[in-house]
């Protein structure tokens, strides 16, 4: 992501497409067309890509289009439904009282064409912005989201609870602890306030690689209702995942890192897995230049990545419910997008019609 956060990812139980796949994708709100990021991309003096522009990373729409506007949304979400994707999971940040970076999924409920697309929230938290400073400040964070989106009939539900997508579960776990609580605790006052209002509480997953104790200890304990990620960034693992696991360094790398991850998971989880699926990972528009951060997909790559995790859906439909979810819609500075481009046009939507049939 562009900002480190955590967030909660959705899932969908609405109508199954023919294909019978759910496939979900993530969306950054930070192209507003005011927003200085489009300067990295057009590499402009005082940007974090001074010099050097990215052309191929210009969206379809062009640069600084104005992702605030109503018409923008509908447009992808027509392109989005168009391609078999099922539902946005919209980042979303909260600071110190307010909600922030909303333009998107603003835009996204006053579309007339919304009911198209499911949505959801990912809850932004750690460690920037700062978010939550109190237990009180949680509660009307909470109350925000029950208000403005979990009530709506277009929100992502899986039994007939809302879902909250969560990034960094142990970010969770530490700012529970700072008031004594637990995340099991907050996780619970969320769906007693849910209840509250009429719904059925919420279905929270949590974001994690293949680490044994979270997998197998933490986020049971912790009350997570399924497991999921944003990205996985490693090579391929033995079974033994540890926080200095080697980065990848081509696109390669990284399918082969989240296959021995999704197989991990899929084999010793006790909890629903949603798979995650990475479109690719470029940070040198923002600055970055290590082999780590050098890891671009093509269209044909993209696709084995899908095909991939289709045959793993298809092994583990009770597992998997058998959804997946993509990074990213348009995190055009971090490499990771499937939005039409002006290089790609439609060749990335193209490929997840072509695998997953929707």
């Amino acid at each position: 992501m562009a900002v480190a956060a955590m967030m909660f990812l959705g899932v969908f139980s609405g109508p199954a497409h023919a294909g019978g796949y759910q496939v979900g994708v993530f969306y950054f709100p930070g192209w507003d067309s005011k927003n200085v990021y489009w300067n990295d991309l057009k590499g402009l003096p005082g940007s974090r890509s001074p010099g050097r522009a990215w052309p191929e990373r210009e969206p379809l729409l062009g640069f600084n289009y104005a992702e605030e506007s109503v018409a923008v949304a509908e447009k992808h979400i027509d392109w989005a439904a168009d391609y078999g994707v099922s539902f946005f999971a919209f980042d979303w940040y909260w600071e110190h009282g307010k909600p922030k970076f909303t333009h998107a999924i603003d835009a996204h409920l006053k579309a007339k064409n919304k009911d198209r697309l499911k949505y959801c929230i990912m809850w932004a938290d750690s460690p920037w912005p700062a978010t939550t400073d109190s237990l009180e400040e949680y509660d009307k964070m909470v109350d925000y989201c029950l208000d403005h989106y979990l009530q709506d009939p277009q929100y992502l539900t899986i039994d007939g609870k809302p879902v909250i997508f969560v990034f960094s579960p142990d970010g969770t776990r530490n700012f529970a602890s700072k008031f004594n609580r637990t995340t099991r605790d907050l996780l619970d006052l969320a769906r007693a306030k849910a209840v509250e209002k009429g719904l059925t509480g919420i279905y929270f997953v949590a974001s994690t690689p293949a680490i044994p104790v979270w997998i197998n200890k933490y986020l049971p304990e912790y009350g997570y209702d399924a497991i999921s990620a944003y990205n996985y960034r490693w090579t391929a693992f033995g079974g033994d995942f540890h926080s200095d696991q080697p980065l990848a360094s081509n696109y390669d790398e990284i399918i082969e890192g989240h296959e021995s991850q999704w197989d991990w998971i899929l084999k010793n989880s006790s909890l629903p897995y949603i798979l995650p699926i990475t479109a690719g990972w470029d940070k040198r528009a923002w600055g970055k230049n290590s082999p780590y951060d050098n890891c671009p997909s093509t269209p044909e790559s993209f696709k084995r990545m899908l095909v991939a995790a289709k045959a793993r859906i298809d092994d583990y439909p009770d597992k998997t419910m058998n959804m997946a979810i993509i990074y990213a819609w348009n995190e055009f500075g971090e490499g990771g997008y499937i939005e039409p481009t002006k290089k790609w046009q439609f060749q990335y939507l193209q490929a997840i019609k072509d695998v997953f049939g929707q």
